[in-house]
């Protein structure tokens, strides 16, 4: 069978203090991303930083600098994010994603504590003023993804621009929310019985935790609520290669990259995210599985084909 590749580039959740190989300059963010897609990755999932600090950006001139030279310079998925930070509006979260009208952008399936601050504890010299007031300041911090928002993107990214979502599933309470939402009709092609694509997240405080019983549970709810689906798996931090490697011997897809994850080994920061995409793809290959390809990846997740920007 074809695995589908996920690659996530930069996120908002990791700082510049957190390693020296997180790109937040447009130029690497686009040579970083290219590099994935070459080691395997068919699905880029990106977000925009402020190039002079390296702050999560809404700003189109940001997501500019980067994502002419990525359609330019390989086929693969580009998938930008709804998410952007959880400190941002929904306003500033979906700026871009309207203005680019990509072929896939995430989705978070619900509102959540999201506890980032225990990052802060390990002893560092911090970069950018910015980096350890936002960590700590995760303590009191609710990603905001009510129904109404949901509803939102789902008419504006999918009805209106023909993006196919990447459904990001923190808990089991997001994959019910999900089935309600698809039962008043405001996911665009599930009447046609067209897959969706699920993106079950696991290992971020204030969700479920990276524990193997938990992603058989979460595969097993979602085999009772969907009729088709796709899915994928990521964990945050130090089990990521571990559940890449139980979703693709339990016949998912994966999502690797420096969003999630900025080692490569116990102790050894991966020094670009092609590494983890082909540290990824070995083991997706020793399993006896097939690495997708962009334009096969295309056909798996029903998307309307390559965007230009």
């Amino acid at each position: 069978m074809k695995i589908v590749i996920s690659c996530a580039i930069t996120g908002s959740i990791h700082t510049p203090s957190m390693s020296p190989f997180l790109p937040f300059r447009a130029e690497d963010i686009a040579a970083q991303a290219l590099g994935a897609a070459q080691a395997g990755a068919a699905v880029l999932h990106l977000h925009a930083r402020d190039p002079q600090d390296g702050r999560p950006s809404a700003a189109l001139d940001h997501w500019r600098g980067f994502l002419p030279a990525i359609s330019a310079g390989c086929d693969a998925v580009v998938n930008m994010t709804t998410g952007g930070s959880a400190v941002m509006s929904l306003a500033q979260r979906l700026a871009a994603p309207e203005a680019f009208a990509p072929e896939m952008c995430s989705l978070n399936m619900g509102s959540m504590n999201f506890a980032l601050y225990p990052m802060a504890d390990k002893p560092r010299d911090w970069r950018f003023d910015w980096e350890e007031p936002f960590l700590r300041g995760s303590d009191d911090l609710v990603f905001k993804n009510t129904p109404r928002d949901i509803a939102g993107v789902l008419q504006r990214m999918g009805v209106e621009r023909g993006a196919r979502f990447e459904f990001e599933c923190y808990d089991v309470s997001h994959l019910y929310l999900l089935r309600h939402v698809m039962d008043r009709g405001l996911v665009p092609g599930a009447d046609s019985g067209a897959p969706i694509f699920l993106q079950f997240v696991l290992g971020v405080l204030g969700g479920i935790a990276a524990e193997p019983e938990h992603l058989l549970h979460l595969k097993a709810t979602a085999e009772r609520l969907f009729p088709r689906f796709e899915w994928s798996v990521l964990a945050a931090g130090r089990r990521q290669m571990e559940f890449a490697t139980l979703a693709a011997a339990m016949g998912g897809h994966v999502r690797v990259g420096l969003e999630d994850n900025l080692y490569l080994g116990r102790g050894v920061l991966a020094r670009s995210n092609a590494e983890q995409v082909a540290r990824v793809r070995e083991i997706v290959e020793a399993l006896g599985r097939v690495v997708a390809t962009p334009d096969e990846a295309r056909a798996i997740l029903g998307l309307k084909g390559k965007v230009m920007f």
